[in-house]
């Protein structure tokens, strides 16, 4: 194996037939999230987890891809994102098995954190090599709304495939979709990929890698069980005790000559505010999904096919929107398409807040639709942002920045906007008298529980605990959305009045010391990273 100076070129058809091979995972990883929470009623009725548990189940996901992805960045740059790639693929298809054939909660659980940590090596692997095969600014823009609108295809056919399979099949079949997926990036990757390493990257500080994740998971189980209501000394202390280890992760990147989290790429103000506009999003996002994809199927009355069917605008609607934001921004800047799309979300936040539960899907799949449309210039643009500000040797750790912002908001947004839409079902919720304990008890736990004890009430109780639970939860979904307008204007604001990157036709030059458009002079500052093939 010989290593090159890889050389500032325009890329040719090896490199294109390259970023289909890495749309693989982009495609499945986003399948993987939808299909998921379409099986959310089934996965209640087959193992019988708790409100906690489920909630685990979900995100457990998002927050191991959170929670390894500056590691797995990071350690891409170092040991090769092909190699990391394909390791990768290997140990998600074995996770995705385990998965689909878990028998209990627990182990269920134990099975998406696997598949997180695999999952963690994916993406910033397949985001990094899309950065360093696609040097010219306007292919590497092009090969990353590819990217994104495979990610976007992926939110749009998984609640159709997932519904189908849930259809016909057992909810592990969803899991399944997985494994013939990674044998072909397995075999295709050493075929159509390069290597590249950074040749001058020192060892992976392993005390790092345990204070990140250390930092971020007391956090997350702190503000779980304070929504769940699980008391306040016990999750305070968790926070309390993950903020301090975040402290002491970041002092420790200030010391270390080659720092697991280089914290000096935060300097750009246009790296640092499309993470925190990325992380908003997603966080809204993820709470938003979880119940409107219950809302679809326990609320409304539809199918799993059904449900899925009844998403597919939302998610084309995302895929158009992402597609057309970097051809907008020839005439205007990134952050005012961006902007402009979040006040669409908003809107579609707005027109959730106003669902009740007999006003049908139509209303509910609009404002999805909204939300999502309004997001997709965000995801494009915010993503070709905090890439191309990076220099290329360092694609690796702005990648694995750039997924950590999107899991983590998501991961966060399904546990802080889930556990808040839970508290307001449950604050909601009137148990009609005459309703069996065990019946209530489920009930007061999930709108699940509900729909499933219902089924075995007599006389008019049953009808009665149903609408009762569909009036708790749409309520629990007017709360989220409200959160989500507010969120979506503050982003709008903050992209508008940070980001000074000019539109791409030209025009005005940047402010001095400010941000280069699409990170054109940070790449021709940095020296090219190493090209092994």
């Amino acid at each position: 194996m010989s290593t090159i100076t890889a050389p500032h070129h325009r890329a040719g058809p090896r490199e294109w037939l390259g970023l289909a091979v890495l749309a693989l995972p982009t495609l499945l990883l986003s399948i993987d999230v939808s299909v998921l929470h379409l099986a959310v009623p089934h996965v209640s009725a087959s193992l019988d987890p708790s409100s906690s548990q489920m909630l685990w189940i979900i995100d457990i996901y998002g927050f191991t891809i959170a929670g390894f992805l500056v590691t797995m960045g990071t350690l891409g740059d170092r040991i090769g994102r092909r190699k990391l790639l394909v390791i990768g693929a290997a140990v998600f298809g074995l996770a995705s098995v385990a998965a689909a054939y878990a028998t209990s909660p627990a182990t269920l659980i134990a099975a998406r954190a696997a598949l997180g940590v695999a999952g963690a090596t994916l993406m910033p692997s397949t985001l990094a090599l899309i950065s360093n095969m696609f040097r010219d600014a306007k292919q590497r823009g092009v090969a990353i709304a590819v990217w994104v609108t495979m990610f976007s295809l992926g939110i749009a056919i998984g609640p159709v495939v997932g519904g189908a399979l849930l259809e016909y099949f057992w909810w592990g079949s969803v899991f399944l979709l997985g494994v013939p997926v990674m044998l072909v990036l397995l075999v295709a990757a050493p075929l159509l990929l390069p290597e590249y390493r950074d040749p001058e990257a020192g060892r992976v500080d392993l005390t790092s890698v345990a204070l990140s994740l250390a930092a971020i998971l007391p956090v997350v189980y702190g503000i779980k069980e304070l929504a769940a209501g699980n008391g306040v000394p016990v999750p305070v202390a968790a926070i309390v005790v993950g903020a301090a280890l975040g402290w002491v992760f970041v002092r420790r990147q200030r010391t270390l000559e080659s720092p697991l989290l280089d914290l000096r790429l935060f300097r750009n103000r246009t790296f640092a505010t499309s993470l925190v506009a990325l992380f908003l999003s997603m966080f809204v996002a993820g709470g938003t999904y979880l119940f409107v994809t219950q809302y679809l199927q326990l609320v409304a009355g539809r199918s799993p096919m059904s449900a899925g069917l009844w998403l597919l605008p939302a998610a084309f609607a995302l895929i158009v929107t992402s597609m057309l934001a970097p051809v907008a921004t020839t005439w205007l800047r990134p952050s005012y398409v961006v902007g402009v799309g979040l006040l669409v979300s908003a809107a579609g936040h707005l027109t959730l807040s106003l669902a009740d539960s007999t006003s049908g899907v139509t209303q509910v799949v609009t404002g999805f639709l909204l939300v999502y449309a309004g997001g997709g210039p965000l995801i494009a643009l915010g993503t070709d942002l905090v890439v191309g500000s990076a220099p290329p040797e360092q694609a690796g750790s702005a990648s694995s920045l750039s997924e950590t912002s999107t899991e983590l908001g998501m991961a966060l947004g399904v546990a802080v906007l889930g556990s808040l839409g839970t508290a307001v079902y449950r604050a909601e919720l009137t148990v009609p008298g005459g309703v069996p304990a065990r019946a209530a008890d489920a009930s007061e736990d999930t709108l699940a529980g509900a729909v499933e004890h219902a089924r075995g009430l007599s006389g008019d109780l049953g009808p009665a605990l149903l609408a009762e639970a569909r009036d708790a939860f749409t309520s629990g979904l007017n709360a989220i959305a409200i959160v989500g307008a507010v969120l979506a204007l503050g982003t709008a604001v903050l992209v508008a009045a940070v980001i000074r990157t000019p539109a791409s036709g030209g025009g005005e030059a940047p402010e001095p010391g400010g941000d280069a458009p699409s990170g054109v002079p940070a790449q021709a500052k940095a020296q090219d990273g190493s090209l092994t093939s």
